[in-house]
């Protein structure tokens, strides 16, 4: 099977930028998504979807320096399922999304208006696309007649 996720949408928080023991980079942090749609009746509802995401490596300090809350950003990754038990004993879980590319979204203008704002942090964000190391992962030839959907 095959497990990739493209969210486009807005950093609902600043990341959050740490080292491992190990001296590897991880940036998390959590984008919000919108869907609009027309009910029967004719009136327009709206879903929002939150999902907590990580970058591993330069990707992350590249991602940390160039974004904030608001941003708006294309990431593509893989769905992760998390499993912990909760200091009050319940187990918890939850799905996080591993990023592998990403892409800044946000227009000049709204570069030059968060320049303005933060004078002591670089936002210049660049209009680029970085891809992150692509793990090695076989080919399979599936026959489109097997698959169920």
């Amino acid at each position: 099977m095959y497990n990739q996720v493209t969210m486009i949408g807005n950093l609902t928080k600043d990341n959050e930028l740490k080292y491992l023991p190990s001296g590897s980079a991880i940036t998390n942090g959590a984008i919000a998504t919108t869907h609009k749609y027309k009910m029967q009746d004719g009136t327009q509802k709206e879903e929002v979807c939150f999902l907590d995401f990580s970058l591993f490596g330069k990707s992350g300090e590249i991602f940390n320096q160039y974004t904030h809350k608001g941003s708006k950003v294309m990431l593509i990754g893989r769905l992760v399922f998390q499993q912990w038990k909760a200091q009050d004993g319940t187990n918890r879980s939850r799905h996080t999304l591993s990023v592998t590319e990403f892409k800044f979204l946000d227009g000049k203008q709204d570069t030059q208006n968060n320049q303005q704002q933060s004078q002591q942090q670089n936002y210049n964000a660049p209009q680029q696309q970085y891809q992150a190391p692509q793990n090695n992962i076989p080919t399979i030839d599936i026959d489109n007649d097997i698959i169920p959907f």
